[in-house]
């Protein structure tokens, strides 16, 4: 993990010293409304529904038990002891006291944390596969990439104030496991013979007009990663609308001139910075590789390691069924990485109190080399634990609420705040989250459906990622009232795409029971190991939509 050095410790310093003073003269009535508004998006905090609401950084979901215990005493002195895991890897405050908020950005910058550029229209939180570094699949570690992209954009002063805000994402897999083909860019590292390189999409997003991101580069040299995103970034800066915030973003500018026109003006851009001080040299590159080596890694015989293991899962049907959903394949023999749910039935997805961070802190130094990572899906991964020890760490990972085996099913959904914290929201998206939660209870059902993606978002900004959730419901306001909108078929993966609306929507009681008649019509319609998303692709939307709206007999 990237480490801060003195410059980066008095950069943040001076920052939180910065926004004290800023702090200081907006409640003295020294700053306006106005004034303020920009100094305080600058650093995380947006003004919600009931209070503020601090997003902290967390670069590519990576943190220590240091920070982790950082976070549990934060939540629990300056907020009402909990937090929220967000879809960008990032961490939210939402009940904090403003004039609290410069000592909670103090006790941040003591564990090299921060919230700048969590919001604003600047370039976000890098995002990238939670897997990094130990997945078998893994054509290179994007960690280093997304430190370097991190240090690139951090602070960078010709793009403070983009037409709107900017988000990358970058896998190092086959398998897409960070979305970036619903990024502003999404980097796909890849080979060209033995050089590694990238592909560049550009101009993908979700919001009021969901776009999956097309492919300007095939294959850009490892060196010129840098300047390459500048030129991407320069060019949108220049041509992106700002008269209108909801064309603003880059995928409408992408749109506009075409992927081949916007990728001919970012390689005329590119052709004059190529050179220049951002090109990575080898020394930058393997200063960067530095930070994410790998853990002191014991040797195992795989294969015994593996029969030791099913052993134990033949005499526990609830570990083996953890085992099964829960845990992942490792690159090292004798290793697999484990995903801790966050997604009990009756608790937020994402949430969780400050007794469990300290419990994910204590669980990462007992069995992952201190480390955990924050995951797209609002889950938490360890990465590094010895398979001859899954059976200890699942025992105490139940005790703390971390254990429910649904990784992957439908009720392991993807959800935003909504209406019960957030300003924007048109409508509630939590409480329709725990009904489908306690509808949904049969864990034997669930498995029966296989891996299923239900996303819920409050409104169209689309936080919950509606738009690329297998099954999407998004909140709706009808004259005062809330409503669900239901969409089928959308997916975040390698084959991206965008679910499509079913029908008129549905008030909140009515919604359990619509996706009761989804999944029935799915498993009559399958086929042998078809998941939903396949059965989806084959019998289109008109199936469910009849078995949705057609009246009772």
């Amino acid at each position: 993990m990237y480490r801060y050095d003195d410059r980066d410790r008095a950069i943040l310093n001076d920052r939180v010293a910065q926004f004290r003073g800023q702090t200081q003269r907006y409640l003295a009535g020294e700053l306006s409304e106005e004034q303020f508004l920009v100094l305080r998006l600058q650093n995380g905090l947006y003004i919600q529904r009931l209070a503020p609401m601090l997003r902290i950084a967390v670069p590519y979901g990576l943190l220590n038990s240091t920070q982790l215990r950082r976070l549990a005493r934060i939540s629990r002195d300056y907020d009402k002891g909990y937090a929220h895991f967000t879809t960008r890897q990032n961490l939210q405050f939402n009940w904090p006291h403003l004039e609290d908020v410069p000592d909670i950005l103090a006790e941040l910058a003591e564990v090299e944390m921060h919230a700048v550029q969590t919001s604003g229209n600047c370039i976000r939180n890098t995002t990238s596969d939670p897997f990094a570094g130990i997945a078998p699949d893994e054509i290179a570690d994007p960690r280093p990439y997304c430190e370097l992209i991190r240090q690139w954009s951090s602070f960078h002063p010709e793009f403070a104030f983009l037409p709107r805000k900017f988000k990358i994402a970058v896998s190092g897999s086959q398998q897409d496991r960070a979305a970036i083909r619903v990024h502003d860019i999404g980097v796909q590292i890849t080979k060209r013979d033995s050089d590694l390189g990238f592909q560049i999409l550009v101009g993908g997003g979700q919001g009021r007009t969901p776009v999956i991101a097309e492919t300007i580069r095939d294959f850009l040299p490892e060196a010129d990663l840098l300047p390459y995103l500048e030129a991407i970034v320069r060019v949108y800066n220049r041509l992106g609308r700002r008269d209108n915030k909801y064309k603003a973003r880059i995928k409408i500018l992408v749109k506009a001139l075409g992927p081949e026109e916007f990728g001919r003006r970012v390689e005329e851009e590119w052709q004059q910075g190529k050179d220049g001080a951002e090109k990575l040299t080898p020394q930058a590159l393997q200063w960067a590789r530095s930070f994410f080596t790998a853990p002191a890694y014991k040797t195992f015989d795989g294969s015994a390691s593996e029969a030791a293991l099913q052993q134990q899962a033949e005499g526990d049907r609830a570990f083996a069924r953890w085992l099964e959903r829960n845990t992942y394949c490792h690159r090292v023999a004798g290793y697999r990485a484990i995903k801790l749910s966050t997604k009990p039935t009756g608790v937020p997805p994402g949430d969780v109190t400050d007794r469990q961070l300290d419990a994910i802190a204590d669980l990462a130094d007992a069995f992952s080399f201190g480390e955990a990572r924050v995951t797209h899906d609002q889950n938490v991964v360890l990465a590094d634990v010895e398979q001859g020890r899954l059976y200890a760490l699942w025992q105490q990972a139940r005790q703390h609420g971390f254990a429910t085996p649904n990784i992957g099913t439908l009720t392991d959904m993807i959800c935003c705040p909504g209406g019960d914290y957030c300003s924007l929201a048109n409508a509630k998206s939590i409480p329709v989250a725990e009904a489908i939660q306690r509808r949904f209870d049969d864990m034997d059902y669930l498995y029966d459906l296989g891996d299923l993606n239900l996303n819920i978002s409050g409104c169209m900004n689309a936080c919950g990622h509606h738009h690329v959730g297998h099954i999407g419901i998004l909140g709706v306001d009808k004259k005062g009232q809330e409503f669900y909108q239901i969409q089928l078929g959308g997916s975040a993966a390698n084959d991206a795409s965008l679910a499509r609306v079913l029908g008129p929507s549905f008030s909140r009681a009515e919604v359990p029971e619509v996706i009761g008649k989804i999944l029935d019509l799915y498993v009559q319609q399958r086929r042998t190991a078809e998941s939903f998303l396949d059965t989806y692709k084959r019998i289109g939307l008109q199936p469910f939509k009849e078995s949705v709206y057609a009246k009772a007999g």
